[in-house]
């Protein structure tokens, strides 16, 4: 459900940040400029701030409430859970993207850790030599060519760019869960508890890693940035392994 509304997002963004940033005149400023592809920055800047401060007043502490309370192998089970019913958008993702292997890999962790894993409890996959695999449809606008626009802060969804956020949006109707859902009348519950649950374990994974990085960082707008797209680049190349991007859930897509 959450990711249904980010097209709607994105084009109320793009109206409301016409205009907000003007190309600098200096000549060394003006590449610094368009090498971080941020044209709207003032008002990504206003966004991220108010991502802070959810994080800063809800997000955070439920983490944190979460981890005291949840035993670590409880956490796990839930996290391999979640990503077990990302497969099928993966797996759609890399068929489109002609990546064949990598969808026969994903087609034998969903069987797999379905199967003998529990109902995806547990990742025997990943022990019997089948890697996770990346595949969003942000991915599948990469391999088709299309540009990824300027950087872009979402409201709670955090950093993103236009083709991604569009391609978040498909990777919701992509998900064969959500129908079944919806056929048995749960279909906004469920949606909504999975995107929570989903977001509050990834948040706890990574409380340690976004405090020190606000602590060390001079400007950590900036070096949010810098990072995400690192991480954002090593997924689109199909890495395995990405770079690690220490941020809270809802910065992430599903397919991922």
């Amino acid at each position: 459900m959450r990711r249904s509304l980010v097209p709607l997002l994105v084009l109320v963004l793009l109206g409301g940040a016409a205009g907000c940033a003007t190309v600098p005149k200096d000549p060394v400023a003006r590449q610094q400029f368009r090498a971080n592809n941020d044209p709207w920055e003032p008002l990504n800047r206003k966004t991220f701030a108010f991502n802070e401060w959810a994080d800063r007043v809800l997000i955070k502490p439920v983490a944190q409430g979460y981890v005291k309370l949840v035993p670590q192998v409880a956490r796990d089970c839930l996290r391999h859970f979640l990503d077990n019913l990302n497969e099928p958008i993966v797996l759609g993702n890399t068929l489109l993207q002609g990546r064949f292997r990598s969808a026969g890999t994903t087609t034998a962790r969903f069987l797999v850790n379905s199967s003998v894993g529990l109902g995806g409890l547990r990742d025997v996959a990943s022990h019997n030599h089948l890697p996770k695999q990346i595949g969003d449809f942000g991915q599948t606008f990469w391999t088709w060519g299309f540009p990824e626009g300027p950087y872009l802060i979402l409201p709670l969804l955090g950093p993103s760019n236009p083709r991604d956020a569009t391609g978040s949006g498909v990777d919701v109707y992509m998900d064969p869960f959500r129908y079944v859902a919806r056929a048995n009348h749960f279909g906004t519950s469920v949606t909504a508890g999975r995107a929570i649950l989903d977001g509050v374990d990834k948040r706890s994974r990574n409380i340690a890693p976004l405090d020190e990085m606000q602590r060390e960082a001079i400007d950590y707008y900036a070096s949010f940035r810098s990072l995400f797209r690192q991480h954002r680049a090593a997924e689109l190349t199909g890495a395995t392994q990405p770079a690690k991007l220490p941020s809270p859930d809802f910065y992430e897509d599903p397919g991922r």
